[in-house]
Order: C-alpha cells, then sequence, then structure tokens
C-alpha cells in the first residue's frame, strides 16, 4: 500500500507542482526557492515538502544555502531531491519487472544482444512512423520527455573541443533492468533511440554514460563534423 499512498499523496495540485520542480532541477532544492516556484507560501511549501518526504517520493536533508562556513554562514536549510526509489502501482499486482529481468538474463547468456538491438532500433522506428528523422535538440527533447526521459539540454566541449549543447535526460526507463544488465540494456537503449530519433538526420544519439543519469546524450550530428 505503500506505493498507493506515495502516488495519492500527488493528488494534491499544490504538492504535485512542488514534486515536479523539484524533480526538474536535478539538484537539491530549498524550501523558499520551492515555495516561490509554486507560487505558495513558504510555510505551506515547508508542509508539502515534508508530506512528499514522508511518503518517499522525495529524500530531504540540511546545508548551508549561501555556500559559506563558519561564524555568520547561517543556520543550515532544510533541502529536498527526488527519492531513489522506484514507485509502481498495478492492480491486480503484476510483475513485469521480474520478467524482464528474467529476458534480459536469458538474452545475456546466449549472446543475442545483436538481435536485442536489432528489435529496439525497429521499434524505435516504428514509433517514429512515417515522420522524418527529428530535426533537431528541441525536436528531440519532446520526443524524449513524451517517454519518460526527463530530457534536460547542457552544455559540453565536443572533441574538437569546441563548445556545443547535448540533451542529457533525468531518468533512464530502464533503470531497475539495466542496473543488472547495464551493457545489455543500455545497448537497448541506445538501438531503441537511434530508431527513434533517426540516424542520418540533424542529431544524433550516442553512448555517454553518467552516475544518475540515462547512459545516451542526444547531440547535434555535426557536432562530430567540427
Amino acid at each position: 500500500m505503500k506505493d498507493i499512498d506515495a502516488i495519492a499523496a500527488l493528488q494534491d495540485p499544490v504538492r504535485r507542482r512542488l514534486y515536479e520542480y523539484v524533480v526538474a532541477q536535478g539538484r537539491e532544492v530549498g524550501r523558499n526557492e520551492a515555495a516561490e516556484a509554486a507560487g505558495v507560501a513558504r510555510t505551506l511549501a515547508a508542509h508539502h515538502l515534508d508530506k512528499l518526504a514522508e511518503v518517499g517520493l522525495l529524500e530531504s536533508g540540511s546545508r548551508r544555502l549561501t555556500g559559506r562556513s563558519g561564524p555568520g554562514a547561517g543556520r543550515p536549510a532544510k533541502v529536498y531531491t527526488r527519492a531513489r526509489a522506484e514507485r509502481e502501482v498495478s492492480l491486480p499486482a503484476r510483475d513485469y519487472r521480474t520478467a524482464a529481468e528474467l529476458l534480459a538474463e536469458a538474452a545475456e547468456q546466449a549472446g543475442l544482444d545483436a538481435g536485442l538491438c536489432a528489435a529496439a532500433r525497429r521499434r524505435g522506428e516504428a514509433l517514429r512512423g512515417s515522420a522524418a528523422p527529428c530535426g533537431g535538440l528541441e525536436e528531440a527533447m519532446e520526443m524524449l520527455a513524451a517517454r519518460g526521459y526527463e530530457p534536460h539540454l547542457e552544455d559540453a566541449e565536443v572533441a574538437t573541443g569546441a563548445a556545443a549543447r547535448v540533451v542529457r535526460m533525468r531518468n533512464c526507463p530502464f533503470h531497475a533492468v539495466a542496473e543488472r544488465f547495464p551493457p545489455l540494456v543500455c545497448g537497448m537503449n541506445l538501438a531503441l533511440l537511434e530508431g527513434l530519433l533517426g540516424t542520418d538526420g540533424p542529431v544524433h544519439a550516442r553512448m555517454d554514460a553518467r552516475p544518475g543519469e540515462c547512459c545516451v546524450v542526444v547531440e547535434d550530428s555535426k557536432n562530430n563534423d567540427r
């Protein structure tokens, strides 16, 4: 019932806005910042943030938001980040994760990586349908957001040393299985996104694993030509 209670907590519109804001930042968020973003009083924001932490949707801690330490630095403030635990509700109960893990284990033991990636690429192409390859990073972000990847733009340095923008993703929809079978599932994920976004258009997907985020990034295809 804990998962149901956690999801039910988001029914309140203010609580949902606060949760979505904290999740979108990808970092610790203080009460004042969250209250301003949600357009509510700090005391109300604090109440809802603590409730979200109580049901396990957020994690709370404390730190000095001034960035200073020692005398005059002020008292530590309470801060919040998205909880790492996953929540899901299925009525009646279903256990798709176990099935996915068993299939991934069998595929890995049988050396079916190439076949899995080919199937994932075809699925990505089917999801794109008759549409042309993705036209740019903004369009890519819309497509990725629709599939739960939580994309965000980030400045990066490409191989040539030039500055560029890349799309990173705070969420991996296959996280639970990817943790147990990273090469297999990350390869599948890359192939899926190659099919979805296209490989001969203005953007392309590539591997660039970073702790706490999706193993794939999306960038301008021209970055490789600089």
